[in-house]
C-alpha cells in the first residue's frame, strides 16, 4: 500500500518534470548613489512637495526605481524613502536604466540627449516662423494672427513638438518649476529654456537693485535661443515677435529664473 501511494506522488514528477514554484522578486534590482551636492528627499516627485530632509554631500542612498528623466525614488541611509533630482549636479548613480518602455525617438518630457536636442531645435524653428507677428495682450489661443508673451511659447511648443504648455506665463513657470529645472544664474541656461521675468521698472541695473526676486510676479516669459539671446513678444511698438539680447540690459536685471521645459 505504501509503494502505491509513492508512486501515486511521484509519478507526476517523473512525467512531466520538477516543478518550481518562483519566489516573488524585485521588477529590478536595486542601484546606488552618492550625493555630491546637498539635495532635498522629497515626499513625492514635485518641487513643490514636502521636505522630508536634506541629503548631505558623501551620503549613499539606495536607488529603487526611476520614476522618469527628473525624478528618482531613493531609500536614504536612515531608511526614509522619498524622491530626489536625477541631476548629476547632486547625485553619482550607478546601473540606473529608464523606466519602462524609453522611447528615444522623441516626444515630450523623455527620450535620449539626442531627442531632447532635435526637439528644442524644432520648438526654436517653430517659434522663428513667427517673427513680427503682432502682440496682443490676451490675445486668443485659438488663432496664431496675434500672440501675448506666453500665448507665443505656448504655440511654438505645439507647433514644434505637439506639446501643450499652460496658457499663461506663471502657470508655465510653476509647470518648470514642478519637473526640479528652474535656475536663477541665466547662464546655466541652455537653448529652448524657458526664462521668466519680474515686472520692468527701468533700463538701469540700480532700477532693480534690493530687490527680493523670489517674492516677484513672473510679468514676461521668452525662450532663450542661446548666446545671450532671446525670442519673445512684448509690444507692438517693438515690432511683435523679436529677437532681444539679454546682458546688461534691462532683461538681465529682470530675469528670476528659468528652465527646461522638455
Amino acid at each position: 500500500m505504501k509503494k502505491q501511494l509513492l508512486t501515486l506522488v511521484l509519478a507526476p514528477a517523473l512525467i512531466f518534470g520538477a516543478v518550481t514554484i518562483p519566489l516573488p522578486k524585485e521588477a529590478s534590482a536595486a542601484s546606488t548613489g552618492q550625493i555630491i551636492n546637498s539635495v532635498s528627499l522629497r515626499q513625492s516627485a514635485n518641487e513643490n512637495s514636502t521636505r522630508i530632509r536634506y541629503l548631505k554631500e558623501g551620503e549613499k542612498v539606495t536607488i529603487l526605481s526611476k520614476v522618469n528623466s527628473w525624478w528618482y525614488k531613493v531609500r536614504a541611509s536612515d531608511g526614509r524613502e522619498g524622491y530626489i533630482s536625477t541631476s548629476a549636479k547632486y547625485i553619482k548613480a550607478s546601473g540606473v536604466t529608464s523606466p519602462g518602455n524609453s522611447n528615444t525617438n522623441g516626444g515630450s518630457g523623455s527620450g535620449s540627449g539626442a531627442s531632447t536636442s532635435a526637439n528644442v531645435q524644432k520648438i526654436i524653428a517653430a517659434g522663428k516662423k513667427y517673427l513680427g507677428t503682432p502682440y496682443e495682450y490676451g490675445s486668443s489661443r485659438d488663432n496664431t494672427r496675434t500672440f501675448d508673451c506666453s500665448d507665443f511659447v505656448r504655440q511654438a511648443f505645439l507647433d514644434g513638438i505637439g506639446k501643450k504648455l499652460p496658457s499663461d506665463s506663471r502657470g508655465q513657470g510653476s509647470y518648470v518649476k514642478s519637473l526640479g529645472h528652474a535656475k536663477t544664474n541665466w547662464h546655466d541656461l541652455k537653448a529652448g529654456d524657458l526664462m521668466f521675468f519680474m515686472s520692468y521698472k527701468g533700463t538701469s541695473k540700480s532700477n532693480y537693485s534690493g530687490i527680493n526676486k523670489s517674492t516677484q510676479t513672473i510679468t514676461h516669459v521668452a525662450i532663450y535661443l542661446g548666446n545671450g539671446q532671446i525670442l519673445s513678444t512684448y509690444s507692438n511698438d517693438s515690432g511683435g515677435v523679436r529677437i532681444d539680447s539679454i546682458e546688461n540690459r534691462h532683461w538681465e536685471y529682470r530675469f528670476l529664473f528659468g528652465g527646461s521645459a522638455l
